[in-house]
C-alpha cells in the first residue's frame, strides 16, 4: 500500500470514530432527558402532608379562663380571687352557691372592727335578726387548713367548733389575724374592694354585732371582673 492510500485511510477511519462517538454520546442524552428528576425527601413531606390545623376543644374541658367572685353592696362591690390550689373543695363549693343564687339577699350579720366581717346565712334574708349567724346550705364540707395566713383581704370559711362544719357562711379579715392560721379554711383574697370591707365593719352594730344598718349582698362569678 502507498503512503497516500494508507493515510486516507487512516483519515477515513478517524471520521467513523468520531461520528460513532458523536451518536452515541447523542444517544446518552437523549436518555437523560426522559428521566423525571427526583424530589428530595422534604418536598416529598410537605406536599403529603396538609397544614397543622388547631385542635378541637375536649368535650366537657373546663374553661381555661380564671374565675372571680364579686360581691356587689350598696357601698360598692368587693372582687375576690379564688385559691384552689390550697382549698379546692371550698372554692368549687363558693362557686355552685353563688351560681345557685344561695348568697343574693344575705347579709353581713357580724362585724368586728379590727377583725373581720361576715357573711353568708341564709337566715339572714329575712327581718328576723334573732336567728343570724345559724343558718347553712343543709350540709357541710371538710376542712382544707393550709399554711397561708389570715392576713389583711383573706377570705376565709366560718365554722362552728367542728372542723368539717363549713357549710355557706365565710368571713374577710379586715386586720391581721394570725391566730386563726391552720384553724379556718383559707380559700381566697380580695383583689379589689377593700375600702368597701372597711366602710362595713365601721358601721353601728347592735349587742351580736350585727349591723344596725342592713347591708345585703348579691354575688356573681364573672371571669372579667
Amino acid at each position: 500500500m502507498s503512503g497516500a492510500t494508507m493515510s486516507a485511510t487512516i483519515k477515513r477511519n478517524k471520521i467513523v470514530f468520531v461520528s460513532v462517538t458523536l451518536l452515541i454520546l447523542l444517544g446518552l442524552w437523549a436518555t437523560l432527558l426522559l428521566i423525571p428528576s427526583a424530589q428530595t425527601p422534604s418536598d416529598n413531606f410537605s406536599q403529603s402532608v396538609p397544614p397543622t390545623q388547631p385542635s378541637p376543644p375536649i368535650p366537657g374541658q373546663a374553661p381555661s379562663a380564671e374565675e372571680f367572685a364579686v360581691i356587689d353592696t350598696k357601698f360598692g362591690r368587693i372582687v375576690i380571687k379564688f385559691l384552689p390550689e390550697i382549698a379546692s373543695g371550698h372554692v368549687e363549693n363558693f362557686k355552685k352557691l353563688a351560681k345557685d343564687g344561695f348568697y343574693n339577699g344575705t347579709t353581713f350579720h357580724r362585724i368586728i372592727p379590727g377583725f373581720m366581717i361576715q357573711g353568708g346565712d341564709p337566715n339572714s334574708k329575712d327581718d328576723d335578726r334573732t336567728n343570724d349567724g345559724l343558718g347553712g346550705p343543709g350540709y357541710t364540707i371538710n376542712a382544707e387548713f393550709s399554711d397561708v395566713s389570715h392576713k389583711r383581704g383573706i377570705v376565709s370559711m366560718a365554722r362552728s367548733s367542728d372542723p368539717n362544719s363549713a357549710g355557706s357562711q365565710f368571713f374577710i379579715v379586715v386586720s391581721d389575724s394570725t391566730s386563726l392560721n391552720g384553724q379556718y379554711t383559707v380559700f381566697g383574697e380580695v383583689i379589689e374592694g377593700l375600702e368597701v370591707v372597711d366602710l362595713i365593719v365601721s358601721l353601728s352594730k347592735d349587742s351580736n354585732d350585727n349591723p344596725i344598718e342592713k347591708v345585703s349582698m348579691n354575688v356573681s362569678i364573672v371571669r372579667n371582673p
